[in-house]
């Protein structure tokens, strides 16, 4: 039996490839296991699958002065002794890293314990944690053709962002006795990000008397994010987060609004949901989030609103816009040979594990 350890974490996007992955891994055979930080977000995503948690210390690593980067570089190496002494007790095949600054010191661990190292780059730019990672690494996916041109030549494989299939077989009907819906009004889906988005949220909460005359609104605010004032409001529907009926949800949705987070977008385009993508600052981020939304903006996959245009007149606009138009982006997300790319990844992974 092969043994594979799956890392990434800090938010919902470093996570959800890896669980896309778990259903071929464990028909192959192998033996799964996940290292993250002592209680992430990826802590609480991976334990019901029933999958091995290992827990290390993680600290982030910033560009912007911050006092905790007095500390947290120590927190890293004490990390990366953890995780040298996990791959050391576990002996895995090889390693897939899915990225966030908890994978830091598992792949340079891996490295120095001489096993196989592939990582994903979701984003347009690698985000540092990669780039310091890309070294150890035998081989390194990624999701647009763009990135090609950011990463080693031999390592670079273009694969797209593993999908979890589930999310292909929603019932629109448990959606909608979830959410106390009827079938007379269109449904908006809005997804702020894992950890929740307060400016979109707020936006949202402010257009909701326009919005709510034509639509109908589900609305996952992130974790500890939901408004009790709003709890009883007919047609307004608000989760922290959801798991299992989040298939239901995106196939009772007819346009969805979301951040511009890589695999989220890319779960938009397999489901060919047309989105109004409102991507995080560039003052609040190295940029990546706008980098992805133009990206599929040209490609005429989504819609796009900066931060710096969101207003309640420019939200509500834009969404009958992207209603009215919807048609042609879902013919667009149609006409797209972009792949799912689970086969490819598991085919590297493979690979690598074999010694080829």
């Amino acid at each position: 039996m092969k043994r594979i350890i799956l890392t990434g974490g800090g938010t919902a996007g470093h996570v959800t490839p890896n669980i896309a992955l778990l259903p071929k891994l464990i028909d192959l055979g192998y033996d799964i296991q996940y290292i993250g930080s002592y209680n992430g977000i990826e802590k609480d995503l991976i334990e019901p699958f029933g999958i091995p948690y290992h827990g290390i210390s993680s600290g982030k690593l910033r560009r912007y002065f911050s006092a905790q980067n007095f500390t947290d570089p120590f927190r890293v190496i004490k990390g990366f002794g953890e995780a040298r002494r996990l791959i050391k007790d576990l002996k895995p095949d090889v390693i897939f890293s899915k990225g966030g600054f908890v994978s830091v010191p598992v792949v340079l661990a891996g490295k120095r314990c001489k096993v196989p190292v592939i990582i994903h780059e979701s984003d347009m730019t690698p985000g540092l944690a990669n780039k310091i990672a890309i070294p150890s690494a035998v081989k390194v996916c990624c999701n647009f053709p763009e990135t090609l041109d950011y990463l080693p030549k031999g390592k670079a494989v273009l694969t797209g962002s593993p999908i979890r299939q589930e999310l292909l077989s929603g019932n629109k009907i448990a959606a909608m006795d979830l959410c106390g819906f009827t079938a007379d009004k269109p449904v908006i889906l809005v997804i702020g990000g894992s950890l929740g988005s307060v400016i979109v949220n707020n936006a949202v909460r402010k257009s909701l008397p326009q919005l709510l005359e034509d639509f109908q609104i589900i609305h996952l605010c992130g974790k500890g994010k939901t408004d009790d004032a709003l709890k009883n409001t007919k047609g307004y529907c608000q989760f922290e987060y959801i798991r299992d009926e989040l298939r239901d949800i995106f196939a009772l949705a007819d346009i969805v609004i979301s951040r511009a987070g890589a695999n989220a977008i890319c779960e938009l385009l397999a489901l060919r949901k047309p989105n109004l993508l409102i991507p995080l600052s560039a003052k609040a981020s190295r940029g990546d989030q706008l980098l992805n939304a133009r990206s599929f903006e040209r490609q005429g996959f989504s819609m796009v609103l900066e931060e710096e245009d969101l207003s309640e007149e420019s939200l509500v606009s834009s969404v009958r816009e992207l209603y009215s138009s919807r048609g042609a982006f879902i013919d667009a997300m149609r006409d797209s040979n972009q792949q799912d790319s689970i086969d490819t990844i598991i085919s590297l992974i493979v690979d690598a594990a074999n010694g080829k």
